[in-house]
């Protein structure tokens, strides 16, 4: 599989496809529509561009949106990565949306992932996939990854060996870099502050009034 690097897929991004951003696998984009009727239109058509094995986008439809995200699954280990094909389908899927009228909202777009600190993943990795997808199976080097994507993905950060009780979960929240400022000045400005931004744009950690942490993420700053 011809992956990807964040560099190569930011590079295209500015270079033509402004209307996908990178999040933590797939490049995902939101397009504005009137209503059902001109959704169903958009996925139809979609529907008719030639896809590579494994390359199926996952669409959603929701009231006034239409999102989309596009990843490799790699047929050998389950991970998902972005290729040429995708940035393809892509350049393509923003073709459809044009010819229809369509308005790209980018910056909406969004995915979460949840984060456990654990010394040994190889060891609790089975359970948490067991949990969250029905098989044991579907762990992807560090993190659980669900093949339907009907729960969040569940990444394993590995740490010391610790004594109880401390923190062990946060929230990876992924966003459009254009946005990611402005969502940390709102988290702060309802009660949170930064704990760390020396890592920014890439993450900046942010937390509530209790001391719970969430990292605010980015693809930017990243290989």
């Amino acid at each position: 599989m011809d992956m990807l690097g964040n560099r190569e897929i930011l590079r295209e991004i500015a270079s033509g496809l402004g209307d996908w951003r990178k999040l933590a696998q797939p490049i995902a984009t939101r397009y504005r529509v009137g209503g059902i009727a001109s959704a169903a239109a958009f996925v139809a058509a979609v529907a008719e561009v030639p896809v590579a094995v494994g390359q199926d986008p996952e669409i959603r439809l929701g009231r006034g949106f239409v999102d989309v995200a596009l990843s490799t699954v790699d047929g050998r280990t389950g991970g998902r990565w972005v290729t040429p094909d995708d940035l393809e389908l892509a350049r393509a899927i923003s073709g459809i949306a044009r010819a229809q009228g369509l308005i790209a909202v980018p910056g909406e777009v969004a995915q979460l992932e949840l984060a456990l600190d654990t010394a040994d993943d190889k060891l609790v990795g089975p359970f948490w996939s067991a949990l969250l997808t029905g098989e044991p199976g579907h762990v992807v080097e560090d993190t659980v990854l669900d093949p339907s994507n009907r729960v969040p993905n569940l990444w394993f950060q590995r740490t010391e060996r610790h004594e109880t009780p401390r923190q062990r979960w946060h929230l990876d929240l992924w966003l459009a870099p254009e946005v990611a400022e402005e969502r940390i000045a709102a988290a702060v400005a309802a009660g949170g502050t930064v704990v760390d931004a020396s890592k920014a744009p890439s993450f900046t950690v942010v937390a509530d009034l209790d001391g719970n942490r969430v990292c605010i993420c980015t693809a930017l700053d990243r290989e």
